[in-house]
């Protein structure tokens, strides 16, 4: 199917936290079958293409996997219906030498062109919780991720989507008082989200649900996903020139099998 023909495209971001393990428990199955997205991006994959024993040619999708260096952990990837027509893009690996090698080697970002747009799947690094990275992320990771953005906007609108790792208000998290200097809600975080916004970027969810305290990622300490105390670091963002082309945007609480939830984005081509 070429992309410029159809109406809309639904796109999907899921942090799945472990590809195999959401497959030996049958979400990602259960998921595709239910939602039939589009494309849908992963995060947080663990794993390589020859670790994986499922065709995802059986129901109907080509896979890309963008894997870590390091086994059994982090990395990206896209599932993308077998009829789209679309094509991966490699990133400048001209651009600041922290930023890419460690884009490279945790396979952390992944472009692909949709002909109107350009599609980025990101899954930012964590600052831990002793914040042993927040540096990396405030002086190097976001910078440089925005600088990329905006370069590729030069060419035609972007939307990027993929864990962030960070809550940007108040309203993102269910207990803003109490993590206030902890990882995922520093200002330093914080303001890597503002960035985003502040270069014309919309926060695609927070544009359709202005005051809604929903999340798409839960500790599995305390019961919080039964008890609701998350947060929302998972997006969508935009490029503020497909305002008109945003159709609905959704956080899916209700899908299981990982410890964060698919975010969604219809868009109008």
């Amino acid at each position: 199917m070429d992309i410029s023909n159809s109406n809309t495209l639904r796109l999907f971001s899921w942090n799945v936290n472990g590809l195999r393990a959401v497959l030996r428990k049958g979400s990602i199955q259960d998921f595709l079958t239910s939602f039939q997205p589009d494309i849908l991006a992963l995060q947080e994959i663990k794993c390589k293409p020859a670790q994986l024993d499922f065709d995802f040619a059986d129901i109907g999708y080509n896979i890309i996997l963008n894997p870590a260096d390091r086994p059994g952990y982090s990395g990206t990837g896209f599932l993308i219906k077998q009829d789209l027509n679309v094509s991966k893009k490699t990133i400048d690996h001209k651009r600041v030498e922290s930023f890419t090698n460690i884009a490279k080697s945790e396979g952390r970002v992944q472009i692909l062109d949709l002909g109107p747009v350009f599609l980025v799947n990101v899954y930012t690094p964590n600052s831990k919780p002793d914040l042993s990275r927040l540096t990396l992320r405030h002086d190097s990771w976001d910078p440089n991720f925005l600088s990329l953005l905006k370069s590729l906007e030069k060419e035609k609108p972007v939307l990027t989507c993929g864990d962030f790792n960070a809550a940007h208000e108040e309203i993102d998290l269910a207990r803003p008082a109490q993590n206030r200097h902890n990882a995922g809600f520093t200002n330093e975080e914080r303001e890597g989200v503002k960035n985003l916004l502040n270069a014309g970027f919309l926060d695609t969810f927070r544009e359709k649900h202005p005051n809604s305290k929903r999340y798409t990622w839960w500790s599995h300490w305390g019961h919080a996903r039964e008890n609701n105390v998350g947060w929302r670091i998972d997006y969508f963002f935009a490029s503020n020139t497909l305002t008109p082309r945003l159709h609905e945007a959704e956080i899916h609480e209700s899908v299981l099998g990982s410890d964060h939830c698919p975010v969604s984005l219809t868009l109008a081509v």
